[in-house]
């Protein structure tokens, strides 16, 4: 909103309008007004969860300290998207289709939370949301996504070309150009199903090489995987996020460090120079989303006031939902979908800790007429619950693996 009034009033010569037009600037805004929102507009929200009864129920699985967490207002996620929400509005520019599908997002997993949440609080059914519901919703995000990337024209990459294959004479060709080995060598916007993965020659996968045994079809082969796979990355990062969600300041402060690294990548993937000295993939218009991802990275930090141990507020399937959604999308936009079981390598581990303990369980009672179990419990946070650790100490290491984590998914980039 500020982007576009300032640069009407810039023709005006007004002062410090000019300002605007820097993504660092108004990422800096963004950052700073989500911290404020979260932690003062938050603690107001908290007050208003404490008088209208909004509190947790707990359930005695027999771990330390559990129990002294009954009533601690859930729904908390209210004031992530909040702090999200109204610096991007603010700050980014609203013609970005970028910008645009990261707010659908955060909005849409953001109302399903709220949904499981209201059913559950107010409604008082423990369960929640139908898991099948909430599969169709964030089904439903991923054929948005997918979709809108697929049909959307300003959704390119830009990247090296000759003039044969741009089909341009090069005395038409005034600047953008350079001479490499006796041919002139251009940079074009192309529709692209590349994305970016580590080992790879170039550190790039293109889907479309799955359509190849198709001949002509072969891209449209290549857009229908993606498709396929962005659904199963939504899908499964927005319920990695919900299972990590079960110790204080776990799942918010992994959220943290995963946008941190995200806005890495998309800085350096959104800037022409910097994209072009790291030799990676350089995405226009894409620069736009460090704004979102500044506003999301205050908002994590500043619930953090509120939400570490002991916790004064949960999140709730309201945030939870919402960042596991947000990390995914973002990794999709800016092509670095493939980093995200590294880079979230918390979320799958509790993911497959889940999946590893069912399955076993229930394989084992058909075998032997008993259930036996991986874990002592899972997800993976409570088996070292289970064990005794205490739970600041148990927080603590899991974001130093996740930072560790973070590290690595960006020294990736330089792997060939």
């Amino acid at each position: 909103m500020f982007y576009h009034l300032f640069d009407y009033l810039e023709q005006f010569d007004f002062p410090g309008a000019g300002m605007f037009q820097y993504i660092t600037f108004r990422s800096a805004c963004a950052i700073i007004l989500s911290l404020l929102i979260a932690t003062v507009v938050g603690k107001r929200i908290i007050r208003f969860l404490q008088k209208q009864q909004v509190g947790e129920e707990i359930r005695n699985l027999g771990l330390e300290g559990q129990m002294q967490k009954k009533g601690t207002p859930t729904m908390g996620g209210i004031i992530i998207l909040l702090a999200i929400l109204i610096p991007v509005l603010l700050f980014a520019r609203l013609d970005n289709v970028y910008i645009l599908l990261m707010i659908v997002s955060t909005v849409w997993l953001g109302l399903i939370g709220f949904l499981d949440d209201y059913i559950k609080v107010f409604r008082k059914h423990k369960e929640g949301l139908k898991g099948k519901f909430k599969v169709i919703g964030q089904v439903g995000l991923g054929l948005i996504v997918g979709i809108t990337l697929y049909v959307n024209d300003d959704v390119v990459i830009r990247e090296q070309a000759t003039l044969s294959e741009v089909g341009v004479m090069a005395s038409t060709v005034d600047e953008g150009f350079s001479e490499e080995e006796g041919e002139t060598i251009l940079m074009k916007d192309v529709k692209s199903t590349k994305t970016t993965i580590p080992f790879f020659k170039n550190n790039e996968f293109d889907y479309a090489w799955f359509g190849l045994p198709f001949g002509k079809y072969a891209e449209e082969i290549g857009w229908i995987m993606f498709i396929v796979i962005t659904i199963i990355i939504v899908t499964a990062v927005s319920n990695g996020a919900n299972l990590t969600d079960g110790l204080d300041g776990l799942a918010t402060g992994t959220s943290a460090i995963a946008g941190v690294t995200l806005g890495i990548l998309a800085y350096v993937s959104g800037n022409l120079v910097y994209a072009d000295y790291l030799n990676i993939m350089y995405i226009p218009h894409s620069g736009e989303l460090v704004i979102f991802i500044a506003a999301f990275i205050g908002a994590t930090i500043g619930f953090l006031w509120y939400n570490s141990f002991p916790a004064q507020v949960f999140m709730g399937d309201t945030g939870s939902l919402s960042l596991g959604g947000i990390i995914a999308v973002f990794a999709i936009i800016i092509h670095k979908e493939l980093l995200i079981p590294l880079l979230c390598g918390i979320f799958l581990m509790e993911n497959l800790s889940v999946v590893m303990q069912v399955s076993y369980f229930k394989y084992t009672k058909r075998k032997y007429g008993e259930g036996r179990r991986i874990f002592l419990m899972s997800p993976l946070h409570h088996h070292f619950q289970k064990k005794g650790i205490p739970e600041p100490k148990i927080v603590t290491r899991f974001w130093i693996v996740g930072i560790a984590l973070a590290v690595l998914t960006i020294v990736t980039l330089k792997i060939r």
